[in-house]
């Protein structure tokens, strides 16, 4: 099973509709969001991909009965931190602060936050593996990131949005290998 993740898009909603193709172009099966859509408005760009979405709201969320009420067309959200089963038995906790997983003893497979705007892929002493997808608005870096997770491999990696038009790209400066790189 493909899962896109996707975080802190602070009404970029170019950025989100790039993430929405590369989710679509990817087979996604679901789509995680780690918090900070901010508005209602950045929700009908989500309407336009093939699977169901669960989200976690942010720190910065300005309209939450607006994005409730959006979310409920396209999936769920709630207050984090949370967990959920994949449909192939796969634990997820759900998260926007990464301070809420410190000292976390619980039984997951992997752990998405967000808020640093930073992409990162880890894994802790126990294996359990920990997703941040980077900013998809590009708005505190301007190097807008989502992540893709195999929950059959267990492996994620970062892609970076293309500024240009809906696909991934490298980014200048990057290598190809990077990109390509299962990060784990």
């Amino acid at each position: 099973m493909i899962i896109g993740i996707f975080a802190d898009s602070h009404d970029h909603l170019d950025n989100i509709r790039r993430a929405v193709s590369v989710f679509n172009e990817a087979n996604c099966e679901l789509v995680v969001f780690a918090g900070d859509l901010v508005s209602s408005f950045a929700v009908p760009p989500l309407r336009q991909l093939k699977c169901k979405v669960i989200a976690c709201f942010g720190d910065n969320e300005g309209n939450k009965p607006g994005v409730i009420a959006g979310m409920r067309i396209i999936g769920t959200i709630g207050e984090p931190p949370f967990g959920f089963k994949t449909k192939d038995g796969r634990k997820i906790l759900l998260t926007h602060m990464d301070r809420t997983l410190r000292g976390l003893d619980g039984e997951f497979d992997a752990a998405i936050y967000a808020h640093t705007h930073k992409p990162s892929i880890t894994h802790d002493e126990q294996g359990r593996l920990f997703i941040n997808p980077g900013e998809t608005s590009g708005w505190s870096h301007n190097r807008p990131s989502v992540a893709l997770l195999d929950t059959n491999t267990m492996e994620a990696k970062i892609v970076w949005l293309n500024p240009t038009n809906a696909s991934a790209q490298v980014i200048p400066g990057e290598s190809e290998d990077y990109h390509d790189e299962v990060l784990h």
